[in-house]
């Protein structure tokens, strides 16, 4: 197991990175209990700093909830329509079904059986927020529109049959212009020239933006051409956008299974040869046009891959001392630690600067029913959100360490006020200061991060899709997801109903009050089926185990 806890103490400072490799491969699916303990030790200040952290980030809730921009008429609806209610499960249903559904008498059967049973009264009046009080009458209005009939089987009234007539035609034109709506919560424009027009005001105000271009995994080369030419388009166009206020210039992110259709270790002569010309081909177009590359996370059996190809790019004469070329680190992976330390290993040895965005993690649900499908002997990923949390302090804290210093440059995603508090608070311990800036989600975390410029003037980049609304849907249903549930921090954040005093505990305190690190409610891949032992599985896409059955 990979002793985090002598990542500060520079124990791995004399590795070359092909050396250290190995040790990331290890900590695949290593002990959980174990591992977590060795991580406990980084993430946690002690208790005066637990202390001094929840006092600034119950000041930090207070002055977002003071705001005016404190909640958006999504916070509104999505405090209204939980996921945790049966009403915001149907809405997610129609928002997650309608964009897709291929024919009309489809979309209408649907919007019927996910609108009769809901009790969309009991929402009437109960929102601040006028638009969503609107949204209570019109699904009041729906139900019956689309129930015209009692229980003993005779119409309601003449008017119920007249609306029965044009009722799901024109609920599903409605629903669809609300996705619409939705959808510019959360993309900041149909083009890069209107992402870069709609952001300017954000721009002025200090913030800066990295642009994603909206698109899941390519499947045909024909797709990958698409993505490859709307990427280039982005560098172009933001490459000629002159400097607007005082944050750095924006950059473009892009997904490498975007870029090619057979992305996967299976294809690995493929993936580097292919891929790494694409990629190449981009980076060297940013790098004339002052535009930095990050490139995002994927899935974990995709991780040691896409660092094999990330060396082999930046050990390319054309991207070599160029420091714009980032990565998207995962830190509910039990690899994320050891990844940070061999890009640290390579990066010095290179003489190389590192953009670095450690995020908390957005492929949790497939990880856990994965592992489960494939029989393997334990997860890659934490099972206790608490543990994500845990990890995420325990890489922030390496990250801002001397280990980093001149090599990494370190950007934190997250609208968790609380993260955000102890990160400020490492920052502050450091002798000489470090630069590092916050990331967060276009359309979510604007109070937070508004308080963060003009309180700590903190470089904060916004990451921000762009696309047409047809291409949404993957992307919407994600964040709705994350930020739908009661349990989310982004919906309790804004809520003056959470007490702050709630939002303020160190998820180091709140792992310990724990029996076990690990959720007994999720069992092992082996023990999935209680007496009955699941069938056992070896994932080839992870060095370690597939170098074990090779020489086997």
């Amino acid at each position: 197991m990979f002793k985090a806890g002598h990542v500060l103490e520079g124990a791995f400072a004399n590795q070359k990175a092909a050396e250290f490799f190995p040790a990331i491969s290890a900590n695949y699916a290593v002990d959980e209990a174990q591992y977590l303990t060795e991580l406990l030790q980084l993430a946690d200040p002690g208790e005066a700093g637990i202390a001094a952290i929840r006092e600034r980030a119950r000041s930090l809730i207070e002055a977002v909830r003071g705001r005016d921009n404190a909640v958006d008429t999504l916070d509104a609806l999505l405090r209204q329509y939980s996921l945790d209610t049966q009403e915001g499960l149907m809405l997610m249903c129609l928002a997650e079904a309608l964009l897709r559904v291929p024919d009309a008498a489809t979309a209408d059967a649907l919007i019927r059986d996910k609108l009769n049973a809901a009790e969309w009264e009991r929402h009437l009046g109960q929102s601040d927020n006028v638009l969503v009080n609107f949204a209570a009458w019109g699904l009041v209005m729906t139900g019956k529109v689309v129930d015209p009939e009692t229980a003993d089987g005779r119409p309601k009234n003449v008017i119920g049959r007249l609306l029965k007539r044009s009722g799901e035609p024109v609920i599903r034109s409605a629903m669809n212009q609300a996705m619409k709506l939705m959808g510019k919560q959360f993309v900041l424009g149909r083009t890069i020239a209107e992402a870069l027009k709609n952001g300017r005001p954000e721009r002025e105000k200090g913030y800066t933006y990295s642009f994603d271009m909206l698109g899941e995994a390519a499947l045909t080369a024909e797709d990958a051409a698409k993505y490859m030419a709307d990427y280039r388009q982005a560098v172009e166009t933001v490459g000629a956008e002159p400097q607007v206020g005082k944050g750095p210039r924006p950059s473009v992110s892009i997904k490498l299974s975007a870029l090619h259709p057979r992305y996967e270790v299976a294809q690995r002569e493929r993936v580097l040869t292919e891929l790494f010309a694409s990629v190449r081909e981009l980076a060297v177009l940013a790098r004339q046009r002052n535009v930095g590359i990050t490139i995002d996370a994927e899935e974990a059996d995709r991780l040691e891959l896409s660092l094999e190809l990330y060396e082999k790019l930046l050990r390319d004469p054309a991207i070599a001392g160029w420091g714009e070329f980032g990565l998207v680190i995962q830190a509910y992976s039990k690899r994320c630690l050891p990844v940070l330390v061999w890009l640290t290993l390579l990066g010095r040895e290179l003489g190389e600067r590192i953009p670095l965005r450690l995020v908390k993690g957005a492929y949790w649900d497939s990880e856990i029913k994965q592992c489960q499908v494939q029989g393997l002997d334990g997860y890659p990923v934490y099972t206790r959100k608490e543990g994500t949390d845990t990890s995420y302090l325990a890489c922030a804290r390496y990250l801002l360490s001397e280990q980093t210093r001149g090599v990494i440059y370190p950007q934190f995603a997250s609208h968790n006020a609380h993260t955000v508090s102890c990160i400020l608070a490492m920052a502050e311990e450091i002798s000489q200061p470090r630069e590092f800036e916050f990331q967060r989600l276009h359309g979510m975390g604007d109070a937070l991060y508004d308080t963060v410029i003009e309180k700590y003037a903190r470089n904060v980049r916004i990451y921000a899709p762009v696309g047409a609304h047809k291409d949404l849907l993957p992307y919407l249903v994600r964040r709705l997801l994350e930020n739908g549930a009661n349990s989310s921090f982004v919906h309790q954040l804004v809520d003056p109903r959470v007490p702050v005093e709630s939002l303020i505990d160190h998820p180091v305190s709140q792992l310990r009050r724990f029996a076990a690190p690990g959720n007994p409610r999720i069992p092992l891949p082996p023990a999935l089926f209680g007496n009955r032992k699941n069938s056992q599985g070896i994932n080839m896409n992870i060095q370690n185990q597939w170098n074990d059955l090779a020489s086997a």
